[in-house]
């Protein structure tokens, strides 16, 4: 590998490309002109994709994002199905590592890494020498998440994004209810298990959609009567070892969304909740206000 990370650093030049905040879509013919060049875009959002049309030699992506809050420390990429014939690269404290392998398997994965320090994070994609020069219409990017320490700490493993499977306790439930991408309150339906990545989807029907940060949870009519009644649905990631089953009872569930999907955080049964809350409004120790139906 070493020499393959010596033709990065010292790639001869670097050409910036135009981009909006927090996407970029390009093309690698510039690369394939002067094999020294290497394409560089700055994105300052906090999540966005990257779209690589004609891949050249290398594209060098900077994270620079504008933070008026705490700072995000830990860096999510998705490698899109196409990520092949490339190598990526992350670049912390000047050096670069290794983050997925020439012809690896990136399908529905997710890698995670801390960018501490100073430097801001970089990621380096680098094509085989059989993919340059021969300009067959290819696309290759991914998308990408910044991450705080705390959010990080309970959804990123090692090798990806994760969920916790240890029940909340009474303050972690309340900050959950606060600081959730989502909160749904509803019953599940159905869980069905990926053995391959080892996570389970939960199908929730929600009575009610406190909040969402996207689109996860949708309005749909039901097949008989009229007027149509309209329900929520959706689907949570969590972890196969966390043996989620299908079972009786109203639930609260919270949690964080990322990559267009809802992955599990705190899911207390309602009316357990309603007491936890309860109490801590009663001894003003909650930490926001939730609506109580």
């Amino acid at each position: 590998m070493l020499p393959r990370v010596i033709i990065l650093i010292l790639g001869l030049q670097l050409r910036s490309c135009a981009t909006d905040l927090c996407n970029w879509t390009g093309s690698g013919f510039a690369a394939g002109v002067d094999s020294r060049i290497v394409l560089q875009v700055q994105l300052r959002c906090t999540e966005g994709s990257v779209r690589w049309i004609y891949p050249g030699q290398a594209l060098r992506v900077v994270l620079e994002p504008n933070l008026s809050t705490a700072r995000r420390t830990t860096v999510c990429i998705k490698p899109s199905p196409s990520l092949r014939g490339a190598s990526v690269f992350i670049e912390r404290a000047g050096e670069l590592e290794l983050l997925v392998t020439e012809g690896g398997r990136t399908e529905q994965q997710v890698f995670c890494f801390r960018a501490d320090g100073p430097h801001r994070p970089a990621i380096y994609l680098q094509s085989s020498p059989q993919s340059v020069g021969s300009w067959s219409r290819r696309t290759m990017g991914f998308r990408y998440e910044l991450l705080s320490n705390r959010s990080a700490a309970h959804n990123v493993g090692h090798t990806g994004l994760q969920a916790s499977c240890q029940p909340c306790n009474n303050t972690q439930l309340l900050m959950a209810i606060c600081n959730s991408d989502f909160v749904v309150r509803g019953y599940i339906n159905k869980v069905s298990h990926d053995s391959e990545r080892q996570t389970s989807l939960v199908e929730v029907s929600a009575e009610r959609v406190y909040w969402q940060r996207s689109g996860v949870f949708e309005q749909q009519a039901a097949v008989s009567g009229s007027p149509p009644v309209l329900s929520w649905r959706g689907h949570i990631h969590t972890l196969m070892q966390c043996h989620v089953k299908p079972g009786d009872g109203e639930f609260l569930f919270t949690g964080s969304e990322h990559f267009g999907e809802a992955w599990l955080g705190c899911a207390p049964r309602y009316k357990d909740f309603l007491s936890v809350y309860q109490t801590a409004w009663a001894a003003r120790q909650n930490s926001c206000d939730f609506p109580l139906d």
